[in-house]
């Protein structure tokens, strides 16, 4: 009797593991591989692009989902007979000194309203993350006046005074709520000890506050890197455009798009952002994860 009951139980569990199994497929497996599919084929569109020479780009002949005769002459053509270099260069400067701008600001910012204690913090902390609701198709307009008014017109110090007005709101509220999750009593037994407010901020809230900076620093160097608006606005001259503008202005000539410099342009374009998540992918989610702990 007892044979037969725990082979019974044997083939239950064998069944419920194969339904288990089913179950997963369908409620895991298929979702996630539809999302992949749908994330990454255009980056996969993208690639093929780029190396279909120009005869397999406007045949209609032949499997548009791969190449036939690989090439590079649509790289050669985007980095040596345009100024494709000149713009990468300039999109690294702007990001990168924004970024780095914001963050200075975002990081005193977000630490004046946590642990200052001043009457109204907690009004001026939603008062800056408001601020970012604001969509840069609206705030371009009195940013253009600006610009003009102050001579930085096509310059890229127009860009670099003019991004931190997007990125600093969301890095202030992000590294508030970070440093939300950071021990006070940390920086009251540092003060006891006759600490500063600055030694305190450098000595102990920034070491422990690096997987919310870098979250920080990777959504400012994101937008950065991306941003459109601002920099078709107040930039005009070929040689001080970033990417995403000179690859769209500068490579479609009318009705006529050169799609193999195009689909290049944008694949150099989108590594160094892939590169930086990358590296750091794992104090992004952090930061994010510490981020909203109360």
């Amino acid at each position: 009797m007892s044979a037969s009951a725990s082979s019974k139980d044997d083939g239950s569990q064998g069944m419920g593991f194969l339904e288990t199994r089913r179950r997963k497929i369908v409620t895991t497996y298929v979702p996630l591989a539809v999302f992949l599919f749908v994330l990454l084929f255009p980056f996969y569109w993208m690639v093929i692009t780029s190396v279909k020479p120009d005869k397999e780009l406007l045949s209609r002949d032949g499997n548009p989902f791969w190449v036939i005769e690989p090439t590079l002459a649509h790289f050669k053509k985007l980095l040596f007979d345009t100024a494709y270099p000149e713009w990468l260069w300039n999109t690294v400067l702007v990001s990168v000194v924004s970024t780095f701008a914001s963050l200075v600001a975002s990081v005193l910012a977000a630490y004046a309203i946590e642990r200052l204690r001043f009457r109204g913090a907690k009004q001026t902390g939603l008062a800056i993350f408001l601020a970012y609701l604001v969509p840069p198709s609206i705030l371009f307009i009195p940013l253009a006046a600006i610009v003009t008014n102050l001579g930085l017109a096509d310059t890229r110090w127009a860009l670099i005074l003019t991004y931190p007005t997007f990125l600093i709101p969301f890095s202030t509220w992000l590294l508030m709520g970070y440093f939300r999750s950071i021990p006070f009593e940390l920086e009251e037994c540092a003060l006891i000890d006759g600490a500063t407010r600055w030694q305190i901020l450098v000595k102990i809230v920034l070491p422990l506050a690096v997987p919310g900076l870098i979250s920080a620093g990777i959504f400012a160097f994101t937008l950065s890197w991306n941003e459109f608006i601002y920099a078709l606005t107040f930039i005009s001259s070929s040689e001080n455009k970033t990417v995403p503008v000179g690859v769209v202005t500068e490579l479609v000539e009318g009705d006529v798009y050169h799609w193999g410099p195009l689909m290049a342009g944008a694949l150099l374009g989108s590594l160094p952002v892939a590169f930086v998540y990358s590296f750091f992918v794992e104090y992004y989610v952090s930061g994010l994860t510490g981020s909203v702990k109360e």
